[in-house]
């Protein structure tokens, strides 16, 4: 179990899956994204799931991507990419597409309900996470962060933020990479509920056994109903839009010196840090 990045359980009709990576803070690999895709399309599928939680072990919901370059990055069909010099953007827009925006996208269409339970750290890529699940439930020490401007892009690849805390907050949250606390996500509507740490996961499990007690199509029925408004508003299109905006920062990298960052990822981490 301890060895698992990802675990699973069913308990009365709710799924749990949750990261467990906590020694790393939950930094997501390409293997571990491509475990938490199959546990949340396991649930899915299963007839007797109505709800899904994601939850992580640990301080820190999520640290986001791991870019630290220590972590063995192949996945059984196909390769990270290492020379970025000779793949170029190409390669960098493939494997974002599938594993980043990709897997956001159809984890959000789930046709169940899900609820992400957030503590500690959610920074950037672990935004990906959680801004697809119908509901967020933080902890009180719960942070959100997206520092990816100072790594010379735009913007995490589900670019959410305007749909989240509205265009103001949203240009505030990316030009100063601001850090927003539970309290501040919960006013801003992106977070449902703030609960004492201690009471995260508790408080996660009673809502979901109270959901899973409603009709499940119904359930399906609401969520549709909810998403594709959104999608009627222009989330999908404004989404692969702000994705291959993303993609310019990349390039721009690219040019500049042959990485798709910037900056040193030493210093992203001691600012982070004073942050």
């Amino acid at each position: 179990m301890a060895d698992e990045l990802v675990l699973y359980e069913v308990v009365d009709r709710v799924a749990v899956v949750t990261l467990n990576r906590a020694d790393k803070a939950n930094a997501q690999t390409p293997q571990m994204l491509d475990q938490i895709d199959a546990c949340l399309m396991r649930a899915a599928a299963d007839k007797e799931v109505r709800v899904i939680v994601l939850q992580a072990n640990g301080k820190h919901f999520s640290a986001g991507h791991d870019i630290s370059g220590s972590n063995d990055k192949t996945t059984g069909d196909d390769e990270f990419p290492n020379d970025w010099a000779t793949s170029g953007l190409e390669s960098i827009y493939e494997w974002e597409t599938k594993r980043y925006i990709g897997y956001a996208r159809k984890w959000r269409d789930i046709r169940k309900p899900t609820i992400a339970a957030v503590q500690g750290q959610c920074i950037a890529g672990g935004l990906l996470l959680c801004w697809p699940m119908d509901l967020i439930i933080a902890a009180d020490n719960a942070k959100f962060s997206d520092p990816v401007v100072r790594m010379g892009i735009g913007g995490v690849e589900y670019h959410g933020h305007t749909w989240e805390v509205g265009a103001r907050k949203a240009k505030e949250w990316l030009f100063t990479a601001k850090i927003f606390t539970a309290v501040e996500a919960e006013q801003y509507g992106m977070v449902n509920r703030v609960v004492p740490l201690d009471d995260l996961r508790t408080a996660t499990m009673e809502l979901a056994q109270q959901i899973s007690q409603m009709h499940p199509f119904a359930l399906a029925q609401a969520k549709r109903a909810v998403n594709q408004t959104q999608d009627i508003q222009g989330f999908y299109t404004a989404l692969q839009s702000a994705f291959d905006i993303h993609q310019t920062g990349h390039g721009n990298a690219l040019v500049v010196n042959g990485y798709p960052i910037l900056v040193d990822l030493d210093q992203m981490k001691a600012s982070l840090k004073q942050s």
